[in-house]
């Protein structure tokens, strides 16, 4: 089957290498590319797309080290037989480590710090309507432990089955594939594998150590995207947090658009910061998302999501396609560690052990002359002059960390180092991470 140019043109809206290889992959996934497709020539892709020959190139070359394409030049460039699978472009290609590796490529909690569930689980055990079907959106145990503490008062509240499925249903349930979508950048990388499954075209929003830019966010809202992606709180990449005046700001950018917004709380009560939201403001647009796993447990596989009465029952639609509601008894074992003081009070002591293991490599960092975001959360986000280069001499050093890349649509440049599980160690990394920040060339 040969795909004709005009028709490839029209479902590409990269403009770069990289933004055209992620889409090319995503219509091979749907099926719209069928494997044995044979692609245009450069030449004529190039023509209707009104993007140079070389940068298509560019993205043939990376899909073909990715077995989604294969062949070239005269030949023909074909849709290959071992193309990828429906696994998430980012989260489907972390790698696997030895053994001996330090892998601090991940921002989880620490399994030591976490609550223990026995009592929770067994206060559970006793709760009304276990093992009915009856589908509810959530139960009233998890609703009154909830609510005050949530940061506007909710429309409507529904359990999912942990932060990203909430996203997951809440992305898939209000975009259809096309729609554009504003997300900040850098961003999480199952944040970004989830808009690009739905089909969206996302739009980057700049940002600094403040959260989204004010500007970047009036460039994006332009376009008129469906939806606006932020982390309000603790951001799981880079460690910031949107303060009360960018809160306003970007209050004010949205107030006369009909842009919905959905806030991905995905630290949760582990943020050394309050909870926050636009939805005091537009509580007819916003969509809150509290994750509770990095609190008190990923186990637990809860988040709560707060919108409108119709958007919740759009994603609850959704959710009929699989699983009609969220585990009874998980949601009332997450209640009573929510309102459990011992249970706080561990989560007070796992805030302060997590910022202690934070600021004891950001110390050894500076000691050293390298000076980084202090910021909040269970990493660190470090600027780079090479990530490959930095890749290789950490790997080279038996350490692990996130390339920042796999956080961008179009960027570079970073690299995210887990600190939530360092509980020593501190002087061997920041070593290694000094080698890795070096200029080379």
């Amino acid at each position: 089957m040969k795909i004709e140019a005009e028709w490839l043109a029209r479902r590409l809206r990269g403009r770069d290498a990289k933004g055209i290889a992620v889409e090319t992959a995503r219509l091979v996934r749907s099926g719209e590319l069928p494997v044995g497709s044979r692609l245009p020539a450069l030449r004529d892709l190039a023509f209707h797309t009104g993007i140079s020959p070389a940068t298509i190139s560019g993205a043939w070359t990376a899909l073909r080290r990715q077995k989604v394409l294969t062949g070239r030049g005269r030949n023909g460039t074909w849709v290959t037989e071992t193309a990828i699978g429906n696994a998430p472009a980012r989260t489907g290609r972390m790698g696997a480590y030895g053994p001996g590796a330090l892998d601090l490529s991940l921002a989880v909690p620490d399994p030591a710090l976490l609550p223990p569930l026995e009592a929770a689980l067994r206060h559970a055990a006793t709760g009304p309507d276990l093992n009915s079907y009856r589908r509810s959106r959530i139960e009233p145990s998890l609703r009154d432990a909830v609510e005050p503490t949530w940061p506007y008062p909710p429309n409507a509240l529904l359990a999912t089955n942990g932060g990203y499925n909430a996203v997951y249903a809440a992305v898939h349930a209000l975009v259809t594939p096309g729609d554009a979508v504003a997300c900040e950048e850098p961003t999480a990388i199952r944040l970004l594998d989830i808009l690009e499954d739905a089909g969206a075209h996302i739009l980057p929003v700049a940002c600094d150590d403040r959260g989204p830019l004010p500007e970047a966010l009036d460039g994006a809202l332009a376009q008129r995207p469906v939806l606006f992606l932020y982390q309000p709180r603790t951001h799981s990449v880079t460690g910031r947090h949107v303060d009360a005046a960018r809160i306003a700001e970007l209050g004010d950018s949205l107030k006369d658009q009909a842009t919905l917004v959905l806030e991905d709380d995905g630290l949760g009560d582990v943020s050394a910061h309050p909870s926050q939201s636009l939805g005091a403001r537009f509580p007819e647009r916003v969509i809150h998302i509290r994750s509770l796993s990095k609190s008190y447990g990923p186990d637990l596989r809860l988040a709560v999501m707060s919108a409108p009465e119709d958007v919740v029952e759009r994603v609850q639609s959704y959710r009929l396609f699989s699983a009609g509601w969220t585990s009874r008894l998980l949601q009332n074992a997450a209640a009573w560690l929510l309102s459990d003081p011992e249970t706080a009070a561990r989560l007070d002591e796992a805030r302060s052990i997590y910022a202690a293991r934070r600021s004891a490599l950001l110390d050894a960092l500076e000691t050293r002359g390298m000076a980084a975001f202090r910021g909040d959360g269970l990493c660190l986000w470090l600027p780079v002059p090479s990530e490959p280069f930095a890749l290789v001499t950490l790997a080279a050093h038996g350490i692990v960390v996130l390339p920042g890349e796999k956080c961008f649509l179009h960027g570079a440049g970073h690299i995210r180092v887990g600190t939530s599980m360092l509980a020593d160690g501190y002087e061997r990394v920041a070593d290694a991470l000094l080698l890795a920040s070096r200029p080379h060339g």
